[in-house]
């Protein structure tokens, strides 16, 4: 078909016998970095042919379906990635799963999806909302375009008045994915009791990387980061008082290790593996939606917000997180994530399958719980049963790659 473009087939070898990794990327920021430094990774411009392109949404839209790619080529998006990443795809896939395990395995089940705020899209469920609305009266609401980022659009109102003007500007119009209108908006319960540290208001953000959301879906989870702010850092940059250098981050270990020291680590253990709760069931949420297709990742950023019950609550989940560094300390972090990535990713076919962790990532879910412990446990009664995540644990993750590796080579060179 004239109409298609191949890529990955210049060679016609099989991934494990490449020299080299042909690679293409329009995003000019640390991700060029970690990719021009990689071993044996050659940069394609323009038409050239690739084996790994991370590409943006928008190319995503426009070629995917006229695109052939060999068995071996990875590119850094599902299809309709927005069915988790878009604020008001992602509430009525959670909303659904939430009715499907109530109606399949209980109450006590679906609870566990508890962990977004009430939530409406507005306009078409206004009057859904305003029932809601009078029935608390008083309370914060806070208004999210569903498809922007960087805090644009968004505005906090307790009074229906406060949103009679945008409702009356807002016409409604076929939601199409493809042609998002910026006049669709979620309506959110504020969260009015989040813990603070210092007197300031945080969240975390946690990236995860889903290899597959197919019926083997494979999740890794790790390299988190706190953002300490009153407010989007794309904001909170133009403050007077930003500090280039410092930046407003904390890692996710100092962070931890903060909260073990004021409510002790049972709590915080609990904490965490909510949290954990929140990848494996906003992911459940779209596996029969979101098409899974052998040549396609995401790295997916978790934005989560702490109260002061310590639970953890999501608050968005973002496609094309910043990459972007914001200071010294948060290169190193996103440099360290994209080497990750890159690893587990595994262009250069080095790794067995089997492997539980790579550098800063955990298999944490593979067709199933993956556990801490070898073998296969018995999920029966999950008494002991310990979830391989070490989300804001010491990690000494140059060591943990080297013996990686050096294992990896020992066992090719036993096979040869």
């Amino acid at each position: 078909n004239q109409n298609y473009k191949g890529h990955g087939l210049s060679k016609g070898k099989e991934r494990e016998q490449r020299a080299s990794i042909r690679f293409k990327t329009t995003l000019m920021n640390t991700l060029m970095d970690v990719l021009r430094h990689r071993p044996g990774w050659v940069e394609v411009k323009d038409e050239g042919e690739w084996d790994f392109y991370w590409c943006d949404v928008s190319w995503l839209r426009e070629n995917f379906d006229h695109t052939y790619m060999d068995e071996h080529v990875r590119i850094s998006h599902f299809r309709n990635h927005y069915e988790l990443t878009r604020k008001n795809y992602m509430v009525k896939n959670l909303k659904r799963f939430r009715k499907q395990l109530e109606r399949e395995a209980g109450k006590l089940e679906a609870a566990k999806c508890d962990f977004f705020p009430k939530t409406f899209e507005m306009p078409c469920e206004y009057h859904l909302f305003v029932e809601e609305f009078r029935k608390n009266p008083g309370i914060t609401w806070i208004m999210k375009p569903v498809a922007r980022s960087q805090g644009k659009g968004i505005f906090l109102f307790r009074r229906l008045k406060d949103i009679m003007d945008w409702r009356k500007d807002t016409r409604s119009s076929d939601d199409q994915k493809d042609d998002i209108p910026v006049e669709n908006y979620v309506a959110q319960r504020y969260i009015e009791n989040p813990y603070l540290i210092g007197g300031r208001k945080f969240d975390l953000r946690v990236y995860v990387l889903v290899m597959s959301v197919f019926a083997e879906c494979l999740l890794w989870s790790g390299h988190g980061r706190q953002d300490v702010h009153l407010t989007n850092v794309a904001v909170q940059k133009t403050s007077p008082d930003y500090h280039p250098k410092k930046g407003c981050k904390w890692m996710l270990q100092r962070f931890r290790q903060y909260l073990a020291s004021k409510h002790g680590p049972e709590a915080v253990e609990t904490l965490f593996r909510d949290i954990d709760n929140i990848f494996v069931k906003s992911l459940q949420s779209v596996q029969k939606v979101i098409i899974s297709d052998k040549h396609c990742f995401e790295l997916y950023g978790y934005d989560i917000l702490i109260d002061q019950d310590l639970k953890p609550w999501l608050l968005e989940v973002n496609a094309s997180p910043s990459l972007t560094a914001s200071s010294q300390e948060d290169y190193e972090l996103k440099t360290c994530l994209l080497e990750d990535t890159l690893h587990v990713v595994d262009m250069e076919a080095r790794l067995t399958g089997r492997e539980k962790r790579v550098g800063g990532f955990d298999l944490m879910w593979n067709d199933g719980p993956v556990s801490r412990e070898e073998g296969a446990p018995d999920l029966s009664g999950m008494g002991n049963f310990v979830t391989n995540t070490h989300l804001g644990c010491v990690n000494d993750r140059k060591k943990q790659l080297r013996q990686l590796f050096c294992s990896l080579q020992v066992q090719k060179k036993a096979s040869s």
